[in-house]
């Protein structure tokens, strides 16, 4: 069945009619959201389209068993994942909204995005939108040139919009202190060997695998370790290269930290992220102080009365990187209409 258009000041929408039209577009929605990122890129969700909108299912096969067991960053993927379905839905003219954890009797049951009538994109939409494919992790050297603080407060104004904080630790003792944790919860992480065995299983060097992290998207070793050491990804044998001596380190915020707020601070990370993108930034994760549970309780105590810390995004001028692969959208949704037949 096809989809009714109207045009409007700003362009070509869609307006949804009927069930059988959601699902026909939810292939397309669902590409978006999986765009999001994910821990050692697990994609730990299940789409299911409805009559209504298009649901998201944590998917507990996918959680890292050892880096996170309480699903604490599957979550978050799975709440940046709802953010791009919902902005991907508004910017091509269709009214959506997001209800998180809508059944306690489903607690895998993460989110619905309803999808219902039109809406006039705003050009922020349209600009967040495009940067969706755009977005990727990148693990390689940024350059030492850090984003002025025009460019920051627009990331600390995107976290801002979506009810979080965006918190910049870049004031030299308490950066220091940050790094401090980063550098004790690698050497954690290194010395412990489920960690290791786990980072290796979803670290491929197979460039048709359509998870994980292949080596192509992984950065090169360091020529000599900084103030903050980073995550090692990749089987490869690319020569050494210098990372930036100092990095730009942000931590994402939100009010509580309960499973509801997790899901939060996936729609505040996944904001910045798309921000950073337009603005040309680039954009990587520094995950270990979260996954070192004693290590996390330290940078609680960093960030004091400011919230409870949901990730750590290093962001700065990158240089090229390939993009981590993705399933299609039909691999991770129930519910969508069969493919036509040729002919």
């Amino acid at each position: 069945m096809s989809t009714t258009r109207t045009t409007t000041a700003t362009g070509t929408s869609e307006r949804i009619r009927d069930a059988d039209e959601v699902k026909a577009l939810a292939e397309v929605l669902v590409t978006a959201a999986t765009r999001a990122p994910s821990p050692h890129n697990t994609q730990p969700w299940r789409f299911e389209a409805r009559g209504d909108g298009i649901a998201l299912h944590l998917d507990r096969t996918r959680l890292l068993g050892v880096a996170d067991p309480d699903g604490r960053e599957a979550r978050l993927a799975c709440g940046a994942a709802l953010f791009n379905l919902r902005l991907e839905a508004r910017a091509r003219g269709i009214a959506a909204a997001t209800e998180l954890l809508p059944d306690r009797n489903v607690p895998d049951l993460l989110g619905v995005v309803r999808l219902a009538g039109t809406h006039r994109p705003t050009g922020e939409e349209r600009t967040l939108a495009s940067a969706i494919p755009r977005r990727h992790t990148n693990r390689r050297p940024f350059a030492e040139e850090q984003p002025p603080e025009p460019l920051r407060h627009g990331l600390r104004r995107a976290a801002q919009l979506e009810s979080g904080l965006l918190d910049f630790l870049d004031e030299p003792t308490r950066f220091a202190d940050l790094a401090r944790l980063i550098r004790s919860a690698e050497a954690a992480q290194r010395d412990d060997d489920a960690f290791m065995a786990e980072l290796r299983c979803w670290t491929t060097g197979v460039a048709s695998v359509r998870d994980g992290v292949p080596a192509r998207s992984s950065g090169p070793p360091p020529l000599e370790e900084g103030l903050v050491t980073l995550r090692r990804y990749g089987r490869g044998r690319r020569p050494p290269r210098p990372y930036e001596q100092v990095p730009l380190l942000g931590v994402v915020l939100t009010n509580e930290d309960d499973q509801h707020a997790q899901l939060v601070g996936g729609h505040v990370m996944q904001r910045v992220l798309l921000a950073a993108t337009a603005a040309g930034l680039s954009t990587s994760f520094v995950s270990q102080p979260m996954e070192v549970p004693s290590v996390k309780r330290e940078l609680d105590r960093l960030v004091g009365s400011q919230g409870h810390p949901q990730t750590v995004l290093r962001i700065g001028y990158g240089y090229p990187a390939l993009p981590t692969p993705r399933r299609p959208a039909r691999e991770v949704t129930t519910g969508l209409p069969p493919v036509a037949e040729p002919g």
